[in-house]
């Protein structure tokens, strides 16, 4: 078991410097369309905004299957993995990320939803703007609470 927390506490910290990319085209994105005005690099924005939730949720699945040894399904599984993520499992693992977070990825779950179910000209710009304008510090957040559970892992894998 050790030498898997290791590669999980790895890939954890892969998925965050692919998220900081992500990230990255979100911000430029966004300058783009504000610059040009043209909507078709809100598209982009939106893709990429669905694109950092669903590395996290990578993240969270494997957590899920390597930790935890359980996955939600049904219907809600998307947000039950996250509850599950900022839930502390005793004498297994602590919270992965804390309320704050979860509230504020919450946001970004559900726009995922909108992304995967809503033609692209159909995007609210202003919850674009307001995920856009939350995101280094939703990625902060996510970033220090990941990274510290990524040492916990290589902590029990030592």
């Amino acid at each position: 078991m050790s030498e898997r927390l290791v590669r999980l506490a790895a890939r954890i910290r892969d998925e965050l410097t692919e998220l900081d990319r992500v990230a990255g085209r979100v911000a430029e994105g966004w300058g783009r369309a504000l610059r040009n005005g043209d909507d078709y690099y809100l598209d982009s924005v939106a893709l990429n905004l669905h694109g950092f939730y669903g590395g996290l949720e990578r993240i969270f699945e494997l957590i899920a299957a390597t930790i935890d040894n359980t996955k939600p399904k049904g219907e809600n599984w998307h947000q039950a993995l996250l509850q599950q993520m900022a839930t502390e499992i005793p004498d297994l693992r602590p919270a992965v990320i804390s309320q704050k977070t979860l509230q504020f990825l919450d946001e970004y779950r559900g726009f995922r939803h909108v992304v995967r179910n809503v033609y692209a000209y159909n995007f609210e710009t202003a919850k674009l703007q307001k995920l856009v304008a939350d995101l280094p510090v939703v990625l902060a957040h996510g970033r220090a609470e990941l990274l510290a559970f990524a040492e916990f892992l290589q902590q029990q894998g030592s």
